[in-house]
């Protein structure tokens, strides 16, 4: 017993939240709001859940002061939080930094579920991917004619490549017809068949705003483009579908146009070179002694006398609601009660057995147009079946395989040498056309 480590409670406790704040980076986290509690101090604390678990959050006064909107139980919220521990009773819980409502991430939501399914088609395979050609004279821009994405191709094509011809296929670039607009430009584009490369983008904006460049026809329609596509959406920050399924995505319209173009000063380019390789340098050096540099700053500020300050506060404030919850557990009790009796009667009345038999009536109805919908696309099937049948039968089938059929002159058909005569104008028709042509010979078969 005199060579073991004992620990105290405290003290595992302790370093228990050292471990786990030097182990963790700052997470972001989506949940619904429950037991929303705003202490006297200032200080928030509330626990976050979705459908299978929870955890509790504890966001201090000088954090919660910068939130847009005050949380309230139901509602679902986006937290950036650091991951800590609760000493006094040995809670993990989370130090939320940043809270807002996460309403706005419905979009990001959508965004991420199409880039999942389109990647899981191989849309966005780097195999698929096509080069630039190497001699670029005509380049096609699908985009706003006024807006500044197009000034600033112009303008750095004319600079750089002077020769390189601009084709401007116009379309609105944000709103509710402005993917329809873009899919049309490319219909256009492909139909002509007059550019070696397209680009396709707009400049920076809002999530809303560059929503259009996440269309799914979009993203399908741009993958079965003939001639390289480069997505130049927004600014270096700004990610869409289309930048994920272009065969090269530019960072701004400006960069898309040095893509296209060949820069003749050759100096600027050993000078980018060699400046590129000194930051490389620098930025390797700079690699090796971050990590040093995190964990000094990380081990400092886990001892902080900050925290344990905080730690002090959660605590007043834990006691604080104990003494709330015994003055009104009375209270709480009879509404309880309340509840309860409101929820019996809920269950005995007819509203809901209505509600079940709705439901069962719009499943029914969906399985019937399901139905309907597979029934007729076999019937559709059946009959290109039947087409495909009755050309592989049709005698213009057979003529357009090099064959072709002879008629006197009274239109009758010619299969036997002992129809005709020397002299005779017979007629052949073709798969395309007819001819005429006279007898001078006649060989009898076998």
């Amino acid at each position: 017993m005199q060579n073991k480590d004992i620990y105290t409670v405290s003290r595992l406790n302790s370093e228990v939240r050292m471990t786990l704040e030097l182990q963790f980076e700052r997470i972001w986290l989506q949940g619904e709001v429950s037991n929303f509690v705003a202490a006297a101090s200032g200080h928030w604390y509330f626990s976050l859940k979705d459908s299978a678990a929870q955890v509790k959050v504890a966001m201090f006064r000088q954090n919660n002061r910068s939130a847009t909107m005050k949380p309230r139980n139901g509602q679902q919220v986006l937290i950036k939080a650091r991951i800590s521990v609760y000493e006094p009773r040995g809670e993990y819980q989370l130090i939320a930094e940043m809270l807002d409502d996460a309403g706005s991430g419905l979009l990001q939501q959508q965004f991420e579920q199409l880039k999942t399914k389109l990647q899981a088609e191989g849309l966005f395979a780097s195999e698929r991917k096509r080069p630039l050609p190497a001699m670029i004279q005509r380049v096609g821009v699908i985009t706003s004619p006024t807006g500044a994405a197009i000034r600033d191709i112009i303008t750095v094509l004319q600079r750089r490549a002077p020769g390189i011809e601009v084709v401007i296929y116009p379309s609105q670039v944000q709103g509710a017809t402005a993917a329809q607009q873009l899919i049309q430009a490319l219909h256009t584009a492909y139909r002509r068949q007059e550019v070696d490369v397209l680009i396709i983008g707009r400049g920076g904006g809002s999530l809303e705003d560059l929503w259009c460049f996440n269309d799914e026809a979009l993203a399908r329609l741009m993958a079965q483009s003939p001639v390289p596509i480069v997505s130049a959406v927004g600014h270096e920050i700004d990610v869409t579908i289309s930048d994920f399924v272009a065969d090269i995505r530019a960072a701004t319209p400006s960069a898309a146009a040095e893509l296209v173009s060949s820069d003749q000063l050759h100096v600027m380019e050993r000078v980018q070179r060699l400046r590129r390789a000194l930051q490389q340098t620098q930025q390797q050096q700079l690699s090796r002694l971050r990590p040093q540099l995190h964990n000094l700053q990380q081990r400092l500020l886990a001892r902080h006398p900050a925290r344990q300050l905080l730690q002090q506060q959660q605590r007043l404030d834990d006691l604080s609601g104990q003494l709330q919850r015994r003055m009104h557990q009375r209270l709480q009790q009879a509404k309880l009660q309340h509840i309860s009796v409101e929820r019996q009667l809920a269950q005995l009345s007819p509203l809901k057995t209505l509600q079940q038999q709705q439901r069962t009536l719009q499943q029914v109805q969906r399985q019937l147009s399901r139905a309907m919908q597979q029934r007729w696309q076999q019937q559709q099937q059946r009959w290109q079946l039947l087409m495909a049948r009755l050309d592989t039968v049709s005698p213009l089938a057979t003529l357009a395989r090099g064959y072709s059929i002879s008629f006197d002159e009274q239109g009758k058909v010619i299969n036997s040498a002992g129809q005709v005569r020397v002299g005779q104008t017979v007629t052949s028709r073709l798969a395309k056309g007819e001819f005429q042509s006279t007898i001078t010979a006649i060989k009898p078969g076998p």
